[in-house]
This record gives C-alpha cells, structure tokens and sequence, in this order.
C-alpha cells in the first residue's frame, strides 16, 4: 500500500486507478530523460510497449487514451509532447481531450503543495472531449510524481461527465516529493 499525503487523505481523487511500468531511478529515469529532453522520441515506442504489457489491466475497458498537454510555450520549446508520443503507441485511439491554459512553472523541484496549486485550473477540455460521456478514459503521462497534474487532468474530464479517469504512467518518484 502506497502512504498517502494528508491533503490526499482529504480530498477523494479523481484518478480511479494509476499504473507505472516502474520507479522514477537509474535505468528508467535516464531514459524518460532521453526521450524528454534529449528529443530520442523513438524511445516513446519502446517505453509504450513495457506500458501497454505492464499496465493491460488499466488500458482494459477503456474507450481511449487522454495525454497530458504542455502549454503551447513549452510544447513550441521542447518540439513535441513526450506523453502524445507515449499514448499513440499504446495501440488505442487518442483523444487529445485536454488543453493547458495556463503555462506552469515546472513540477520539478516543487513541493506537494505547491505542486497542486501550480497546476489547478490549468487544464480545459477541447472538442474532442465531445462524445465521452460516460466513457472510461485512460490518461497518459510520462511520470507522475505526487499526482497533481493528473489530478488536475482528471478533474477536468470528470466535469465533462467521462465516467472513470484511469492513469498510466512510465514512471512514479516512490520517494516523497521535498
């Protein structure tokens, strides 16, 4: 069982169920680095595969998967959007359902709380959110850290009326956030 922050102990989640293929460190870490920072995307297909195989049970039943958005800025800097890449490799239909809004400091380095706060109301839905009432949807990232921007993201599809928001990630940080 995963320890729980108190605000997380407060506040019912809005992601019903998460999966990671593995822990933020070593091997994995400098891969995701790789294919986020270094531009390797053909890395997004291997990394998918391990997704797919390790996370089957979350991707079961869902009606497609959701990625991430960065803020135009960031996605305009870095070239491309490592989580889109994930997700169209997952071998499921991508819905690019959600817009960020408002550009965000970074999540590296901050805090929970303040994590959570950078990223509230930073997310919107876009037209192609239009038919998923009821749906399961599967949100994709790269990694998740305290959740918050996954949070954030299911928050916002929730309020269209998607039934279930389910994450997966390549990585989760199993040690606690400073």
């Amino acid at each position: 069982m995963v320890a729980r922050c108190a605000r997380c102990r407060r506040i019912r989640p809005s992601v019903d169920r998460a999966r990671a293929i593995g822990a933020y460190d070593e091997a994995l870490r400098a891969i995701i680095h790789a294919l986020k920072y270094d531009g390797r995307r053909s890395l997004a297909r291997k990394l998918a595969a391990l997704m797919r195989s390790r996370g089957a049970e979350v991707l079961d039943g869902a009606s497609c998967v959701v990625p991430v958005p960065l803020h135009p800025s960031r996605r305009r800097e870095r070239g491309f959007n490592q989580a889109a890449d994930l997700a169209r490799h997952l071998g499921m239909p991508v819905r690019l359902a959600l817009r960020r809004v408002r550009a965000t400091a970074t999540q590296a380095g901050l805090p929970a709380a303040r994590r959570h706060k950078n990223v509230r109301l930073a997310f919107a839905i876009t037209r192609a959110a239009r038919g998923l009432d009821g749906a399961i949807v599967v949100l994709v990232d790269d990694v998740s850290t305290t959740g918050a921007t996954l949070e954030a993201c299911a928050r916002a599809l929730k309020q269209t009326g998607v039934a279930e928001v389910r994450a997966l990630t390549a990585a989760r940080v199993v040690a606690s956030p400073r």
